[in-house]
């Protein structure tokens, strides 16, 4: 197994991304401690992996909070010994569907405030832990609208290309220690409901039916179609293995070939 013996805090854990990353973790032998804002779906996944001969613990974390990041951190270390893994997938309240000239300063300010708050937070948080350590992988994820100009993404593209430089700025500074720094780039996986709603949105803007407008941005990749949740999971999985232990201030591009490197 590629994680076995690894312990991994997931942020955003009841989400459907965060979800399918924590199942793939533990499928791979982690050791995964469940962390987000409601507690009865982490305490669903949480039951649901430990039935699967997994162990896996929820807590109930504010991802935008520092004392609630370094308090559940601290709880961790002293049953664990240490943190191999931090990936943080919250949920974030970001503005897509309106240009730009018609959003408020303080609806276009907030999402990206938000990301880069908690991104900040907790990999700043699991560094301190890891650099004790001398190793660690601190992983989030972004998607295409990062790389690609589209019309109408608000402050979405924004936030992903300042998440994705933070990556690179933190992998600069915490490789000598040896802790690595991963960033996923979706192109959208459309069976997760938070990427469902976007395209429910964007097609209703286009005058095209939820389905056509998915089609139409699956031509536009190089494989014609998009990553399905299980995808993106798995490629979290070697990214945080000791199988891509050479790899660091990246951007691991799982996009079907919308954005090529």
């Amino acid at each position: 197994m590629l994680l076995e013996q690894k312990t991994a805090v997931i942020y955003g854990a009841a989400g459907a991304i965060g979800g399918a990353v924590a199942r793939a973790f533990s499928r791979e032998g982690a050791r995964v401690f469940l962390a987000g804002h409601t507690r009865a779906p982490l305490e669903a996944l949480a039951q649901e992996l430990s039935q699967a001969g997994d162990v896996a613990e929820a807590a109930q974390v504010d991802a935008l909070d520092a004392l609630s990041i370094e308090g559940h951190l601290h709880t961790v270390v002293e049953k664990t010994g240490g943190i191999d893994i931090a990936f943080n997938a919250i949920s974030i309240g970001y503005t897509q569907g309106t240009p730009l000239v018609d959003l408020p300063l303080e609806t276009f300010s907030l999402g990206i405030a938000d990301a880069m708050k908690t991104q900040f937070l907790t990999s700043t948080a699991a560094a301190r832990h890891m650099q004790k350590r001398g190793s660690g992988v601190i992983m989030t994820l972004t998607a295409t609208p990062a790389r690609m100009l589209l019309p109408n993404q608000g402050n979405f593209g924004i936030a992903c290309a300042a998440i994705e430089r933070l990556c690179k700025q933190l992998a600069c500074e915490l490789g000598p220690q040896g802790i690595r720094v991963i960033c996923l780039r979706s192109a959208g996986s459309p069976d997760a409901a938070g990427v469902a709603w976007a395209i429910r949105v964007l097609a209703k803007q286009a005058g095209v039916s939820p389905e056509a407008f998915e089609v139409s941005v699956a031509e536009k990749t190089l494989l014609k179609r998009l990553p399905k949740l299980a995808e993106v999971a798995e490629m979290a999985v070697l990214m945080a293995s000791d199988r891509a232990s050479a790899m660091t201030g990246a951007v691991a591009n799982v996009t079907c070939g919308e954005t090529v490197d």
